[in-house]
């Protein structure tokens, strides 16, 4: 490909979009990155509109480029990862917008999804689709319309994933990736690795919502249109290749190619999966077609609802004074209110002398499936300080790790004993120990590891015919420096009886929660 030698990997996020620039060597050459919000009109409501992906994607994508000082004609082409588990947008036969997505993180079809559970068995609809009945997935927010907005529903053509729309108004091409269809769940047989007709009857769902286009991750879906590239800032006619769910690329990213490997990202929210081939159904995971070989690997992971978000919610509310000094040294030698609140939680013992928090502040995905669980912080003393709080907060979150690893490792056995993480809490030398004491696993940290957006650029390489497979293989594996953290055993000592503590609190909470009334 004369006179390409660089591709975009694009990580279109909960919170952000992040962008990287990719050499045909696998190196990063810049990064680029674009934060907003989500509409929350009630209590665990999330919404997000096409309008705010685009938008943030043309300034990450063109801040990206100016900080590798690459020039646009030399980029070969672009893969998106995207969130998962949502409605997507819906879109006219104009294929115009009709309403925002519903998030996953969404949690409003309750109803809906047990409405699900008196239509099929759980173990028929594990067995078709390979997911369960839970308002995280899109088909039970797709339900949720259905029931409470005839109006958007009757003007309905598609739900198009959020990088299949993307993708599409770049392109004008409409396709949606492996991944992103099974993710929906309930509509997709995973076994047929095709769009369920039986279960669109028995849902009552129109199967002509879900185009008939199912591609792999790294093919090309098409080229940018004259108006995606002036939004873009990159040459008309450059390949865009489909993408798909950020945990699995992100999983990709940290080079998990085969049976046995296992890897955790940690953003917002924590995904931990595993691929392998089998026709094994795991209830209690999620399952979808991998971003690599789809036809024949299946990733499956848990999934926590709050990580990331539930620490940059106590920095939001509790960290005046670190926010105060990270403005303070902006253009200097920055400080991090992140890095200050690390420093001080770093001088509390583990366990954070007693204080104990379930970190469900949006509810629970696996392996509990609790829509009605709630954040709780238990076992404080005037003893305790604001420190001792973030990290009780950061040991909540790989409690729920360690969770989900342990639910997963006793549903598939053979998995390795490291673990990679990849995401922002690698920025974290606190939350990484913490998590290797937890697990008690030893843990692969990749550096600057660009999470998803690195693996949609490794797909983009790999789709356009930048580089070969064994190229992909090398970007993933043999020229990543990685660092491997050991547990002590010491410390993972007073861990394993600070989890069993934890899940014992959730299940003193669980009757109680279903009682909270909702503002």
């Amino acid at each position: 490909m004369t006179g390409v030698d660089c591709v975009l990997g694009v990580d279109l996020g909960t919170s952000a979009v992040k962008v990287v620039v990719v050499d045909r060597d696998g190196a990063i050459l810049g990064q680029g990155r674009a934060e907003y919000g989500f509409v929350s009109l009630r209590t665990l409501w999330a919404e997000q509109s096409s309008d705010v992906w685009l938008h943030a994607l043309a300034h990450a994508v063109q801040d990206s480029l100016l900080r590798s000082a690459v020039n646009p004609q030399r980029v070969a082409g672009m893969a998106i990862s995207a969130i998962g588990g949502g409605t997507g947008i819906p879109v006219d036969v104009g294929m115009q917008p009709i309403r925002p997505c519903l998030l996953w993180l969404d949690r409003r079809a309750k109803l809906e999804s047990e409405q699900v559970r008196q239509l099929i068995t759980d173990e028929d609809l594990y067995a078709i689709t390979g997911n369960g009945a839970d308002s995280y997935f899109g088909f039970t927010k797709i339900l949720w319309i259905k029931n409470h907005e005839p109006d958007v529903w009757s003007r309905i053509n598609y739900f198009l994933p959020p990088n299949a729309e993307i993708v599409y108004r770049l392109t004008g091409e409409i396709a949606v990736d492996h991944s992103q269809a099974c993710n929906i769940g309930g509509v997709y047989d995973l076994a047929k690795r095709n769009w369920s007709p039986e279960m669109a009857d028995i849902l009552d769902i129109p199967q002509y919502f879900f185009p008939e286009r199912l591609v792999g991750s790294q093919e090309v879906v098409g080229r940018l249109h004259k108006a995606g590239a002036r939004l873009l800032g990159l040459s008309e006619g450059m390949p865009v290749c489909a993408g798909g769910v950020d945990a699995a690329i992100a999983t990709l990213r940290a080079g998990v190619l085969r049976e046995g490997q296992h890897a955790a990202m940690l953003s917002s929210s924590t995904c931990w999966g595993f691929i392998h081939a089998t026709a094994s159904r795991f209830p209690g995971l999620v399952s979808m077609p991998y971003v690599l070989d789809s036809e024949t690997l299946t990733y499956s992971y848990g999934g926590s609802a709050t990580a990331g978000s539930v620490v940059q919610w106590f920095r939001d509310n509790f960290a005046d004074n670190e926010r105060l000094a990270e403005q303070l040294t902006a253009g200097k030698r920055r400080v991090s209110a992140y890095d200050l609140l690390d420093e001080h939680a770093a001088a509390i013992q583990p366990g954070s002398n007693g204080l104990m928090v379930l970190p469900y502040f949006m509810g629970e995905r696996s392996p509990i499936w609790d829509v009605d669980a709630r954040g709780t912080v238990t076992g404080l003393t005037l003893g305790h300080t604001k420190s001792h709080l973030y990290r009780a907060m950061l040991e909540a979150v790989a409690y729920a790790l360690k969770n989900n690893i342990d639910y997963g490792s006793e549903a598939f056995h053979g998995l390795e004993e490291q673990l990679t993480v990849v995401g922002d809490v690698s920025k974290s030398d606190l939350w990484l120990e913490i998590i290797t004491n937890v697990t008690g696993r030893p843990v692969r940290v990749l550096p600057n590891s660009g999470k998803a957006a690195y693996g949609a650029a490794v797909l983009a390489a790999y789709g356009v015919g930048l580089i070969d497979r064994g190229q992909l293989v090398d970007w993933l594996g043999a020229r990543q420096k990685a660092t491997v953290l050991t547990p002590d055993p010491a410390v993972n000592a007073v861990y394993e009886r600070c989890f069993a503590n934890f899940k014992r609190l959730y299940d003193h909470m669980r009757s109680y929660f279903p009682t909270v009334t909702e503002g």
